[in-house]
């Protein structure tokens, strides 16, 4: 079972990264809050994983800190939520927002998140309220400055925000309203933040 991987990265994008370790390439699938903190590729990165084993395959899922790990874990305790379902709520919330949203029952932060809906957002509240509070958050591991080209950015965008499970429409309708404001994202991780600061409104 992999619990921790330490390695280059080889390629990232919101869907997904490849870490080189010592010539062996892990895929692994990463929430959006871990995928902002990222370094540029060809850094190295230490990651803490969960191994996903099922029949036919195998799927592994990473995160910057220990206590984002944790909370994905929980969430998969919690009857109804898969891997893909986990991952997406980390990805619309920050550990911190959804450790906080837990801890003050605040279902409606959570069920803001696309796929997720009133009857499971109450049932992830009344199942993790009072065990999410034995978890401590950390920082995560320090990031180095990534930068694409401008077109690239909004592509990767889009693209991130479909797999979040917003439909297309909505997903480039906030993206237009970034598109317009005077000082454009300098990163495919600010144009996100940006845009599910919109989504989230």
């Amino acid at each position: 079972m992999i619990a921790f991987l330490t390695g280059r990265l080889l390629f990232k994008s919101p869907e997904h990264i490849v870490v080189d370790v010592q010539g062996v390439g892990y895929q692994v699938a990463l929430p959006l809050s871990s995928y902002y903190e990222l370094p540029a590729p060809e850094a190295e990165i230490r990651l803490h994983i969960y191994t996903h084993v099922r029949e036919d395959a195998l799927h592994l899922f990473g995160f910057l800190t220990e206590a984002e790990k944790k909370l994905f874990m929980l969430l998969l305790e919690v009857s109804g939520i898969g891997p893909k379902l986990a991952l997406g709520i980390l990805s619309g919330i920050s550990a911190p927002d959804l450790h906080q949203a837990l801890v003050s029952e605040d279902c409606r932060r959570i069920q803001g998140v696309p796929g997720v809906g009133k009857k499971t957002a109450e049932r992830v509240v009344l199942e993790l309220k009072d065990r999410v509070k034995k978890i401590t958050l950390a920082a995560p591991f320090p990031p180095l400055p990534d930068r694409g080209g401008e077109e690239k950015i909004w592509d990767d965008a889009l693209s991130a925000l479909l797999n979040l499970g917003y439909p297309r429409p909505q997903a480039e309708k906030a993206l237009a309203v970034i598109r317009r404001e005077a000082e454009a994202p300098e990163t495919l991780e600010e144009a996100l933040r940006r845009t599910l600061r919109i989504l989230f409104t």
